[in-house]
């Protein structure tokens, strides 16, 4: 009986968290899609609507915008609803934004990206504190396992929207629409995993125990700021590179489809270290080397598009530039959890980290669209890009030290 008992009670267990691993990946899902898919469809927008380089460069940093605002209430939200309640709202704010943003009116197609923003913010900020709750001893695999899964889609995402709005004659309001489809299988599991929670949490004493414990100022670590300041500017990085690499190979002299596809096997030869730079990182006191190597490599990308003239040297430094697209950001999600000592640390310093970091982001792709409207051509723009890659590198010699934010 007694052995029977324990099986009765492992079966359960085992299918919770099974389904809460898939939660996270379906989450992960979710994270870039809704933006990655733009960037291709940038000069169709911008066509059908009417809208100058540097204002369909806000639907790139609107979204960006709303994770700088929204970050560091999220956890206070989740504190008040549970970390899962708090995604199903989020999940279902993507949901009605990227449908609202598919009307073919600039009002509803910058109010529903910002919509859209704010739904992500939510799986953002909160996926770094509740694998640091639930798998603790697993920190780096989880965030490896969905941080690939977002880089895959991400890719995806880039290179199927020109087949989508122009091969298959849906436009670009379709293709992007599309992308309600896995939000919408996201927010059915949370739904049964936030049940599933209250259900333990009425047996338990989790809430009261985490209410007692004390919570420290995030914002007055100084690893903190580093942390947040390396967030932002390998954000700054992708967000830029997402958002005009398409233009800026279509003026090397490639059509708009080609360039998407480019778009997308960058993204594409990141995946695997999306996976590989968590695993790594986990494994060294320190990750400075790993973040030097990863800038090295963007600054060298950036640099073969700014000095070089042949097919060869574009597609070498479309190479160079994707490792550390997949690696960057896998890493800083790694760093959340890795200098933070539980899941609420984790939390706020998701929270702060990716507040102050969009801020930084969200100038960048209207930052390079500005300056590509008064230049008309793409050297400063590219300079710009290695000068952010050189920040990166020294925010992150501090953000990558064996420490905790607090003690």
């Amino acid at each position: 009986m007694g052995e029977q008992n324990m099986l009765a009670h492992r079966e359960p267990n085992q299918w919770y968290r099974l389904l809460l691993v898939t939660g996270i990946i379906l989450a992960a899902v979710n994270l870039r899609p809704a933006i990655t898919s733009v960037g291709p469809l940038l000069g169709m927008i911008r066509d059908d609507i009417g809208l100058s380089n540097w204002s369909v460069g806000l639907l790139t940093s609107l979204p960006l915008v709303a994770f700088a605002v929204m970050s560091p209430l999220v956890p206070r939200i989740a504190r008040v609803l549970t970390n899962e309640y708090a995604l199903v709202v989020g999940l279902a704010l993507l949901i009605l934004g990227i449908t609202i943003r598919s009307v073919t009116f600039s009002v509803f197609l910058f109010g529903g990206t910002l919509l859209a923003g704010l739904g992500i913010t939510f799986c953002n900020v909160l996926l770094p504190g509740i694998i640091k709750e639930k798998f603790p001893l697993k920190v780096a695999l989880m965030t490896s396992i969905y941080s690939t899964v977002m880089t895959m889609l991400a890719a995806l995402a880039s290179g199927v929207s020109i087949p989508l709005a122009k091969g298959l004659n849906l436009g670009w309001n379709a293709a992007m629409v599309v992308w309600v489809i896995p939000a919408v299988l996201g927010i059915i599991t949370w739904i049964y995993l936030s049940i599933k929670n209250k259900q333990q949490q009425a047996s338990t004493n989790v809430t009261a125990d985490r209410k007692a414990n004390k919570r420290n100022n995030i914002w007055s670590s100084p690893l903190a700021w580093q942390i947040a300041c390396y967030m932002g500017f390998q954000s700054c990085w992708f967000y830029i590179t997402i958002s005009w690499l398409p233009e800026i190979l279509y003026a090397y002299g490639v059509d708009m489809a080609t360039g998407g596809w480019m778009l997308s096997i960058a993204q594409f030869i990141g995946v695997p270290f999306s996976f590989i730079v968590p695993v790594i990182a986990e494994k060294f006191a320190s990750q400075r080397g790993i973040i030097v190597v990863l800038g090295l490599l963007g600054v060298g990308g950036y640099c073969g598009l700014l000095f070089g003239s042949s097919y060869f040297t574009m597609v070498v430094s479309i190479i160079a530039i994707g490792i550390p697209l997949g690696g960057n950001f896998a890493l800083a999600l790694t760093l959340l959890g890795m200098r933070a000592k539980n899941a609420e640390e984790a939390s706020d310093l998701s929270g702060m980290a990716q507040s102050l970091g969009y801020v930084l982001a969200a100038i960048g792709p209207l930052l390079i669209g500005y300056m590509y409207d008064v230049t008309q051509v793409w050297d400063v723009p590219l300079v710009t890009l290695i000068f952010i890659a050189v920040l990166y590198i020294l925010f992150g010699l501090g953000a990558g030290r064996n420490r905790y934010v607090f003690g």
